[in-house]
C-alpha cells in the first residue's frame, strides 16, 4: 500500500459542556447510554484509527447515528477532535494555527456535501471557483481553472447559469467541480449523490469513481448504502456508535464479517458480485505456459472482474476461462471453482 494521504490516531469525539469529564469516562469504557445520563454527552467517535493511502477511495459507512459524518468533518477540523491525531500528508492538523488550517482546506482538501451548499446568488462558474477565490488567485486563473472543472464533469457551457436553473443531479455536479477546481489531493465526500434518483445516482457514482482515479486523488466517501460503498470503495470501514468495527476490502467485509452486526449488514449481497476472479483462479507457472490438458483458445476474464463476469462466461463455455493481469495471462478458473467459492461463503 502506498503511504498514507490520511490518518487517524486514536481520534475521539465528545459532544457536551462536560467534555474533559465524558472523555475520560469513555475512555474507561463508559457506554453511550451512561455518558449521556451522568455527562449529558453525545459519543461521536470513539478511539478511532485508520490511514487512507494516497489515491485510495475509502468508504465510511454505518446507519444513521453511526458517527460517520462526525468522522468526515473531523479530517478537515470542520468539527474539533476531543483527542488524538489527525494527519493530512503526514502533519497533524489539530496543532494547525487558523491560518495554516485555511491553506490546508483551501489547497489540499476539497469538500463535496449531500444538500450541495451551492451559493444562489452566484453563478455556476463563480461557486466552482470559490476556492480558487479564497486562495488569491486572479480572475483570469479563475476563469480558466473553474471552466476546465466543469468540463471534467460535464457541464461545459453551463458557467453563467444560477443554481436554481439546474436539476438536483446537475448540482450535485457543479459541487464536484468546485471540490476539484483547486487541485486538491484529498476529497471528502459527506453523501453527496444520496438525494439523488437511482438512475442518476448510478451514473454520478462511475463518473466520480472514473474521476477519482484519473486524477490520483485520495477520497474518503461517506455512504449509508452497502452497495454503493462496493461500487466505489477500494476499501470500507463500517461504524456503529462512533466505533469503527471492521475495515477492509469489500471482498473481505461480504465473506468474512467481523461480527454479527456486520454480518446481518452485508447478508443481501450476492458474492458474485464482490469476489474477484483472482481470488478463486489457480495462477500459472512461472513460465507462463497453460497445462496441457488445457485448450489454448479459452475465453478471457480480467482478474479484478468480479464472480458474476466469469459466471457470464461459463454459461457459454464451460471449458473455462484465462486469467489476465494487464493483458497478460496469470491465472485460470474452472466452473468447479467458481461453484467451490459459492458454497464455501460463511452462513450459507
Amino acid at each position: 500500500m502506498n503511504e498514507p494521504e490520511i490518518e487517524f490516531r486514536s481520534v475521539w469525539k465528545i459532544f457536551g459542556r462536560m467534555e474533559a469529564e465524558a472523555l475520560t469516562a469513555a475512555k474507561s469504557g463508559t457506554g453511550k447510554a451512561e455518558l449521556m445520563a451522568r455527562w449529558g454527552a453525545v459519543l461521536g467517535v470513539s478511539d478511532a484509527s485508520f490511514s487512507v493511502a494516497k489515491g485510495e477511495i475509502f468508504c465510511v459507512m454505518g446507519l444513521s447515528g453511526s458517527g460517520k459524518s462526525t468522522l468526515i468533518r473531523l479530517i478537515n477540523r470542520l468539527i474539533e477532535p476531543s483527542a488524538g491525531e489527525v494527519l493530512i500528508g503526514g502533519e497533524d492538523i489539530v496543532k494547525a494555527g487558523p491560518a495554516r488550517l485555511r491553506d490546508l482546506r483551501s489547497r489540499r482538501i476539497g469538500m463535496v456535501f449531500q444538500s450541495f451548499g451551492l451559493l444562489p446568488h452566484r453563478s455556476v462558474r463563480e461557486n466552482v471557483a470559490l476556492p480558487l477565490e479564497i486562495q488569491g488567485a486572479t480572475p483570469r486563473q479563475r476563469f480558466d481553472q473553474a471552466e476546465v472543472a466543469l468540463a471534467r464533469v460535464g457541464l461545459a457551457g453551463w458557467g453563467d447559469r444560477l443554481p436554481a436553473n439546474l436539476s438536483g443531479g446537475m448540482q450535485q455536479r457543479v459541487g464536484l467541480a468546485r471540490a476539484l477546481a483547486a487541485d486538491p489531493p484529498v476529497l471528502l465526500m459527506d453523501e453527496p449523490f444520496s438525494a439523488l434518483d437511482p438512475l442518476i445516482r448510478r451514473q454520478l457514482q462511475s463518473q466520480f469513481s472514473q474521476l477519482s482515479r484519473e486524477m490520483g486523488k485520495t477520497v474518503v466517501f461517506i455512504t449509508h448504502d452497502l452497495d454503493e460503498a462496493i461500487a466505489i470503495g477500494s476499501r470500507i470501514a463500517i461504524m456503529k456508535d462512533g466505533a469503527i468495527l471492521q475495515t477492509g476490502a469489500p471482498e473481505d467485509i461480504v465473506t468474512r464479517p467481523a461480527n454479527d452486526f456486520i454480518a446481518e449488514f452485508v447478508r443481501h449481497v450476492s458474492p458474485l458480485e464482490v469476489i474477484r476472479t483472482a481470488t478463486i483462479m489457480t495462477p500459472l507457472p512461472d513460465g507462463g505456459g497453460l497445462p496441457e490438458n488445457l485448450p489454448p483458445d479459452l475465453p478471457r476474464v480480467d482478474a479484478q472482474a468480479p464472480l458474476a463476469r466469469l459466471a457470464t462466461i461459463f454459461a457459454k463455455d464451460a471449458r473455462g476461462a484465462l486469467v489476465t493481469r494487464d493483458g497478460n495471462p496469470c491465472g485460470y478458473a474452472r466452473p468447479q471453482d467458481l461453484m467451490q467459492a459459492l458454497a464455501e461463503r460463511p452462513g450459507r
